[in-house]
């Protein structure tokens, strides 16, 4: 459990900061919109020799640095379906299906809104989870939630992520470049032969990775679904053996003294231990434990501060709430979600494929499925590929927020309420 106490410590914290820079880009968008804009249009090129790629400073953040998002994400899937909490196929089945539920729910109810128009397209926005701002609010209600709630919310959201990387992948990509996607897959094979021949020398991984990055750009398969794959082909097994490196770890140090002549005469001795010891860790959990932090702590804040900048002006509120898209939106994330969740977890479990988590009543259940409802950071990035009208757009922005704050308050009240009743019986409450 100690890995998935980490992940869930840094999560929450990094929920925090994602609320904090939302609150600043809402302050900064009204209050100076122009110089917003203006920072976040900003044209930024690179360019080598006659090749070059010019986007604006928003659309570096969305598809450069938000792939390093979605590598962390592909990094956690793997970990989950090899050494975690989804590796089990019972355990597994209960967050999978109810994902499947959560996702399909919305989706429908936001196509009965919007069949047609500008946001006909914008049907994947509903369907995904903000892992960040779900175990904040979990990490407020604290010891009322039992720990197996926990695990369940977080392999949903993992659940909910593979899910939006195939909804992004198939459905909100150009024109493809069935060249450059060629190349991008030979790339993804070169990665995985530099596996198979044991090579450590993490210089040529990164390069390789920023040519499969540049592949998918250029094929028109949205980039950052490179960094959830590139994610799932890291190695799962550590280049060194545990058992011999402790052993080795033995034998340094009962050759060594404390106060060598001359000093560090066996720092050689020290230094390949050293080199050993990090190889002993799997290269998927090292990445994870590196990367883990800044993507939590400041990608997903700064994408947040990009593109949560919602016009609030009284006019534009009344238009938001007579748009299709607005009210698609928070029906599908405040009522599809929990309804979605809720059903094919019953379903699950009338089947026999699955039980409700040790201690967990249908009320705490209802609770964390409404937290699934709060989709901030992905839906704000499908938000951006699937709807290309600017007003339909702030519209779509303004429906995300709007139901992640109820999403929010509905599920915390739920599981402070059902934690009350628990512990004032003294025992769980029995599943209705």
């Amino acid at each position: 459990m100690r890995p998935l106490q980490a992940f869930l410590a840094t999560e929450q914290a990094g929920g925090l900061l994602l609320l904090m820079a939302a609150a600043a880009a809402l302050i900064w968008a009204n209050s100076a919109p122009g110089a917003y804009e203006g920072l976040w249009g900003t044209p930024v090129t690179l360019r080598a020799g006659a090749w070059s790629v010019s986007e604006d400073l928003r659309h570096w953040v969305n598809e450069g640095l938000m792939t390093l998002f979605f590598f962390v994400v592909g990094l956690e899937i793997k970990r989950e379906l090899t050494t975690g909490e989804l590796r089990d196929f019972r355990v597994a089945a209960l967050p999978a299906v109810a994902a499947v539920g959560g996702m399909v729910v919305p989706a429908l109810l936001y196509i009965a809104f919007n069949t047609d128009g500008p946001g006909s397209r914008g049907w994947g926005i509903p369907v995904a989870t903000d892992i960040a701002f779900a175990l904040g609010v979990l990490a407020i209600v604290g010891k009322r939630v039992p720990s197996g709630l926990k695990a369940f919310l977080l392999a949903l959201a993992i659940a909910d992520d593979i899910g939006a990387i195939v909804v992004i992948a198939v459905f909100y990509s150009s024109d493809v470049s069935w060249v450059a996607l060629g190349v991008a897959v030979a790339l993804f094979g070169a990665l995985a032969l530099l596996h198979r021949l044991n090579v450590r020398w993490i210089a040529v991984y990164v390069v390789v990775g920023v040519g499969v990055w540049l592949a998918i750009f250029l094929s028109g398969v949205h980039a950052t679904i490179a960094g959830a794959f590139l994610g799932l082909l890291a190695p799962a097994r550590p280049f060194q053996r545990p058992v011999a490196v402790s052993q080795e770890a033995h034998r340094v140090a009962e050759e060594t003294v404390d106060d060598p002549d001359p000093p560090d005469a066996d720092a050689h001795h020290w230094l390949r231990l050293a080199e050993l010891s990090r190889e002993a860790v799997s290269p998927l959990a090292r990445l994870g434990h590196g990367l883990h932090p800044w993507t939590s702590y400041l990608i997903v804040p700064l994408f947040a501060l990009a593109n949560a900048g919602v016009h609030l002006r009284g006019d534009a509120l009344a238009d938001a709430f007579d748009t299709n898209v607005t009210i698609g939106i928070v029906g599908g994330l405040v009522v599809g979600k929990p309804l979605g969740v809720c059903l094919a977890t019953w379903l699950c479990i009338r089947l026999g494929l699955t039980t409700l988590p040790p201690d967990v009543t249908w009320r705490q259940f209802l609770g964390v499925a409404a937290l699934a409802g709060i989709g901030f950071t992905v839906s704000l990035f499908i938000s951006d590929l699937a709807i290309r009208d600017p007003e339909v757009r702030e519209a779509a922005k303004f429906g995300i927020l709007v139901a992640s704050v109820i999403a929010t308050v509905f599920g915390a009240a739920l599981l402070w309420r059902s934690g009350r009743r628990a512990t004032s019986s003294g025992r769980p409450e029995i599943p209705e």
